[in-house]
């Protein structure tokens, strides 16, 4: 293969972006705020973001041939919630947005976003929250119907929290808890998949910076419903080469880590391609990047989403390692760079 490329990307800039996405309240569904902020943050760069109808960004990057052109994936929907119904007693019954166990939320700290543009405090709790008090606290099963929101407010009523003006279909979304810390450990919800989104305005940053083109028409495509599995059902109809960029899994018999970039080669969905796995896992040993393939035996992607939306394309998936996925995440600032790092050595590369 040919020179190295080993781009010199600004791993501060995207931490700073990273921090910021994680930061506002996305959860699949609720993705206007986050796409406004990161419109700003890509015409800043110098480039534009059109949405769709569905809302989902697409970025064009002119390339310097226009036989083909490549799409890369990455979503800012997150988990969340919504609210089912409203209790007698003022609490909120709520129904999950996207798939997470119950005991991963327990104990959470929460925003309930209203229609009309309002946002109340609230703790996710279990419906016998005091081991004090009801013997099976421990033991019962943590699932929708025994799950329920403590508002910050002073509601003893349904009527109460209707006054608030909280509503069934009100999104809900989970405190970030957000911990960037100095030797790199990033720990927070949703890194899945801001920390891909990060990479991917790192590629920006660094095109910008150094006045590069990367040799074919580049499409980034940023998805809002990732989550609930129809993120990248449809993207525009001449992209022939798709990357979905999303966060490595991590356990048992996997190979990968938090600072390694994962190389999904198979997931619930059937194999990857074989041609442009090969060229990942290529310029991966070229650019000397601590890499992991990997098969995901209980994940789908926005590559998943658009083949089986009927795109003719070859697919592939990549992203950053990334521990207790749905859950609290953890993953290191060399993954994301890694991931970035890449990226860019696919779209530079003949």
């Amino acid at each position: 293969m040919s020179t190295p490329l080993k781009p010199q990307l600004d791993q501060a800039y995207m931490l700073r972006q990273m921090n910021e996405l994680l930061n506002i309240p996305s959860p699949s569904g609720y993705c206007m705020a986050i796409m406004k902020h990161l419109g700003s943050e890509v015409e800043r760069l110098g480039f534009t973001m059109e949405q769709t109808p569905k809302g989902m960004g697409i970025i064009t990057i002119p390339g310097q041939r226009k036989d083909k052109v490549i799409g890369i994936s990455a979503h800012v929907d997150t988990l969340g919630a919504m609210v089912r119904s409203i209790k007698s007693s003022g609490m909120i019954r709520f129904t999950a947005i996207g798939g997470y166990a119950m005991e991963t939320v327990e104990g959470e700290y929460c925003l309930i976003h209203t229609r009309e543009g309002r946002q109340y405090e609230g703790t996710v709790l279990t419906t016998k929250p005091s081991v004090h008090v009801y013997p099976d606290a421990r033991s019962m099963k943590r699932d929708e119907a025994n799950m329920e929101i403590r508002i910050d407010e002073s509601v003893k009523s349904k009527e109460d929290t209707e006054k608030l003006g909280i509503g069934v279909g009100d999104f809900i979304s989970w405190d970030p808890r957000v911990r960037i810390l100095p030797n790199g450990w990033i720990k927070s919800r949703h890194l899945d998949d801001k920390a891909s989104v990060a990479a991917l305005l790192g590629m920006l940053e660094w095109l910008k910076r150094e006045g590069k083109t990367p040799l074919h028409t580049l499409k980034l495509v940023i998805s809002t419903y990732e989550e609930v599995g129809h993120g990248a059902a449809y993207i525009p109809a001449d992209i022939t080469e798709f990357i979905a960029v999303d966060m490595g899994a991590l356990g048992d018999d996997l190979s990968g880590s938090e600072r390694h970039v994962s190389i999904c080669a198979k997931d619930s969905s059937g194999p990857y391609d074989y041609g442009m796995t090969t060229k990942l896992i290529e310029l991966a040993k070229r650019e000397e990047l601590p890499y992991a393939v990997d098969i995901y035996p209980q994940y789908g992607s926005d590559a998943t989403a658009a083949l089986r939306g009927g795109s003719n394309i070859r697919a592939a998936l990549v992203g950053p390692g990334v521990h207790a996925s749905h859950g609290m995440e953890r993953t290191h600032a060399d993954a994301i760079v890694g991931t970035a790092a890449l990226l860019l050595a696919y779209v530079m590369e003949e």
